[in-house]
């Protein structure tokens, strides 16, 4: 079993909403259990300011299928939410879930780069992946904590906690 993080977003229609049902859609993944859900958490948009706060979770899953294959069925998640793909890497969307860690393993190809490319720069991903795991330690060999201390909170506002 790897264990694997997962950044989960949304700004669009009912965000909550739409990441429960992520978590829940995630939680019927075959080869694959939830082991913890951070809570949520009220950001700021990373681009564009003229969209809606986004909703913010991480959750860490078990699971025995490759990273493409979690990918893959993330994808699937996003589509069914009625994700659509644009250009506009920052724009607003209705659901994103994102691979932020799997295992220790450091993957770099044309459909997937973990650790995710913006992890330590981001307080919506380090702050709920903390509270699920607060010791975890990046390949790299960086500590979360030792992360967080360069990371401004950017006015996020932690809320309820999500039931799996």
């Amino acid at each position: 079993m790897t264990t694997a993080y997962i950044g989960l977003g949304s700004n669009l229609s009912n965000p909550k909403d739409q990441v429960r049902q992520a978590v829940a859609h995630i939680g019927t993944i075959k080869q694959s259990h939830i082991v913890a859900v951070s809570s949520l958490y009220l950001s700021k948009p990373m681009g564009p300011q003229d969209q809606d706060d986004y909703i913010n979770a991480v959750l860490a899953l078990e699971t025995t299928l490759s990273a493409i294959e979690l990918l893959d069925q993330l994808q699937a998640i996003e589509n069914s939410a009625g994700r659509v793909r644009k250009d506009n890497r920052w724009g607003a969307r209705i659901l994103d879930l994102d691979i932020i860690l799997f295992g220790d393993d450091i993957i770099e190809n044309s459909r997937l780069t973990v650790p995710h490319y913006g992890m330590t720069e981001r307080e919506f991903v380090l702050y709920p992946l903390i509270e699920i795991a607060p010791e975890l330690v990046l390949p790299s060999g960086q500590s979360l904590k030792s992360l967080l201390d360069n990371v401004n909170i950017n006015e996020m506002i932690k809320q309820e906690a999500i039931c799996f």
